[in-house]
C-alpha cells in the first residue's frame, strides 16, 4: 500500500504502480498524507516506511554520506548542499561524516570540517527560513506552492534537527524560486549531461545562491551537490520552458533553409 498526494507527478505514480503496489491518492498535501498514515498505522497496526518505521529509513540515509567519503578517497568535502523535505537527509549526512571520523576510517588529514548547507524551494521553505532568520522555532507552511513537489513538506518532522546540523557545521541555506530551479535543471543537463528532477534543480539553484553570497568559496575545497532524483520523474514543469524543435520536410533544401549548415 502506497499513499500519495493526489497531485503527485504522473511519472512517479506510474513508476510506483508498475510494481503492483496498491496506490491511493489523498486529496491533500504531503503533510496530510503523513498524518493520515499515522492514523492508519495506529488503528490497524500497519508499518509505513516514512512514518512509524522512519528510524530505519532515516538511518539508511547515512549510506549516502559513506559513499561520498569513499568516492573522495575517504575524505569529507569542504561543502555539501543537500535538498530538504522532512529534513532527515541533512542530519544523517552529518551523522555519517561524524561516525567515519570517530571510527578512524577517514584518510590522514581527510576529516575536514564539512559545512552542510540546506536547500528548499522558495514556495515551501520552513527549514531554510529557520536558518535565514536564526530561530529555533519552525513556522509550518500550510499551502506549499512550488514545482518541487517532492520537497513540499510544510511541517517537516526533522526540521529542528536539520537546522541544528546546518548551523552546527557552519553551513547556511538558500531557497531558489521556480524559475531558478528550472534554470538550474537546464544548466546541469547542458554542462554535465545530468537530467535531474526538480529537487536537484533546488540543490543546484541553492548552491548558486550560496556561491553568489560568498557562503561557498571557489577555492575552499571539494564541493558536493546532492542530486537525488532523475528528471524523467518530473518532466511536467519543463513543458513550455524549453525551445520547440524546428519542423522541416525530409529534404536537404528544407534543412539548408534553417541556416545552420556546418554547425555541430
Amino acid at each position: 500500500m502506497v499513499l500519495i498526494p493526489f497531485d503527485l507527478e504522473p511519472a512517479k505514480v506510474l513508476a510506483t504502480s508498475i510494481y503492483g503496489a496498491r496506490v491511493v491518492g489523498v486529496r491533500g498535501t504531503y503533510d496530510d498524507v503523513n498524518r493520515l498514515c499515522s492514523e492508519i498505522a495506529g488503528k490497524y497496526g500497519w508499518g509505513f516506511v516514512n512514518v512509524n518505521l522512519r528510524p530505519f529509513y532515516a538511518e539508511g540515509s547515512k549510506s549516502y554520506g559513506y559513499e561520498i567519503a569513499e568516492q573522495l578517497g575517504w575524505r569529507t568535502p569542504a561543502h555539501i548542499v543537500v535538498p530538504m523535505a522532512g529534513g532527515s537527509l541533512v542530519t544523517k549526512i552529518g551523522k555519517a561524516f561524524g561516525e567515519l571520523e570517530k571510527l578512524g576510517l577517514l584518510a590522514a588529514g581527510g576529516a575536514r570540517k564539512t559545512q552542510i548547507h540546506g536547500a528548499q524551494a522558495a514556495g515551501c521553505s520552513p527549514i531554510v527560513d529557520m536558518v535565514l532568520e536564526n530561530r529555533d522555532q519552525m513556522k509550518p507552511v500550510k499551502t506549499p506552492t512550488s514545482i518541487a513537489k517532492s520537497l513540499a513538506i510544510g511541517n517537516p518532522a526533522d526540521g529542528f534537527y536539520a537546522r541544528q546540523t546546518i548551523s552546527g557545521s557552519g553551513g547556511f541555506a538558500a531557497k531558489p524560486n521556480d524559475d531558478e530551479i528550472i534554470a538550474a535543471m537546464r544548466l546541469l543537463a547542458e554542462t554535465e549531461g545530468i537530467f535531474t528532477e526538480t529537487a536537484g534543480g533546488v540543490t543546484l539553484g541553492a548552491a548558486r545562491k550560496l556561491i553568489e553570497a560568498g557562503r561557498i568559496g571557489e577555492d575552499d575545497g571539494p564541493i558536493v551537490l546532492s542530486i537525488t532524483g532523475n528528471g524523467l520523474k518530473t518532466q511536467d514543469p519543463l513543458v513550455g520552458k524549453l525551445p520547440e524543435p524546428a519542423l522541416i520536410g525530409p529534404s536537404l533544401g528544407d534543412f539548408d533553409r534553417l541556416g545552420i549548415g556546418g554547425a555541430r
